[in-house]
């Protein structure tokens, strides 16, 4: 990493520990001023996010200032993770344990090697063509055929969202900015910035002034809350644009485009809740889920980002 890229990165990061410490700030002063044991649960829900945040940050920030390797790494782990909290509500009978087996140890570590070594030939079909064949045949052979399309879909879809769709973001990293290939680092920063970003204010307008929602089946989420978040997104995008490739422009047109379709990504997942009979993936954040939960946007928004930058700018 060059000095210019390491100091950009640095001078990002303390903007945003800077930012996070304001919102805490704002947060506790709130909760001082309520009478003496009462609780406002957007208060508590707000803290609780602000502190998620700190630790994304915080291992986001060691990760980018180590190098490609270790953001690469990174995401391996997180897929992994992600990965496991998903194949928990599917359907599995012991067909299936050759084709979980190769998913987390061979199929996952290998989608990961095409990213970093730069294939981007493997890395594109891999899973999508190689491994959507390769599964149904090591569960047919297995000789099970009870919820067999079920049983298949399910693993395939895993390993689509939790590692294709996730390997994306590390992948960013064989985009060869103009200024630098190093650069290519601030991109990462850049797309996890304008997503997040999105998803916190559309969180919040939504609940404070949102009333007709999208899909009011499945999420809360309104149309008031997800232009308010997109809007938002455009304009920190728009700030941000020069550690990008895009222009003012097109980096507000980058971040609107992300932030939509992570937004609609999490009503996705929100479907797949309300069909297992769930609210969280899981309980590692005590309020807030899995990783699953915290990652939604950023799954379905990474390939889009990553196919648009290379269409657009490559």
């Amino acid at each position: 990493m060059t000095e210019q890229t390491t100091l950009d990165v640095i001078l990002l990061m303390l903007a945003i520990f800077g930012l996070l410490a304001l919102l805490t700030i704002v947060a506790e002063l709130i909760r001082i001023r309520l009478p003496l044991g009462q609780t406002d649960p957007v208060i508590e829900a707000f803290l609780m996010r602000i502190h998620t945040w700190w630790g994304l940050a915080i291992i986001l920030s060691i990760a980018i200032l180590s190098g490609a390797f270790m953001v690469t790494l990174l995401f391996a782990f997180v897929s992994f993770a992600a990965l496991r909290e998903f194949l928990t509500f599917t359907a599995k009978r012991r067909a299936d344990h050759l084709s979980l087996v190769l998913g987390f140890f061979v199929i996952l570590p290998l989608q990961y090697l095409f990213v970093w070594l730069d294939w981007m030939g493997l890395f594109t079909v891999f899973i999508p063509v190689y491994v959507f064949l390769l599964l149904p045949i090591l569960s047919a052979v297995r000789g099970d055929p009870d919820q067999f399309l079920v049983r298949v879909a399910e693993t395939q879809w895993g390993l689509m969202i939790c590692v294709y769709c996730l390997s994306h973001v590390p992948a960013l990293l064989t985009y060869e900015v103009p200024d630098g290939a190093d650069r290519s680092l601030l991109l990462i920063i850049f797309f996890a910035m304008v997503v997040q970003l999105a998803d916190f204010v559309e969180y919040y307008a939504g609940r404070s002034f949102g009333r007709r929602k999208i899909a009011p089946a499945i999420s809360p989420k309104t149309v008031i809350g997800v232009v308010a978040g997109v809007a938002a997104s455009a304009l920190i995008g728009a700030l941000l644009s020069w550690i990008t490739p895009f222009g003012i422009l097109g980096a507000a047109a980058m971040a609107a485009l992300a932030s939509v379709t992570g937004i609609l990504g999490s009503i996705v997942f929100a479907a797949i809740k309300r069909d297992r009979g769930v609210k969280d993936w899981s309980h590692l954040i005590p309020g807030h889920g899995g990783f699953l939960d915290q990652l939604d946007s950023v799954i379905f928004a990474a390939p889009v980002f990553y196919h648009a930058t290379h269409l657009g700018w490559g």
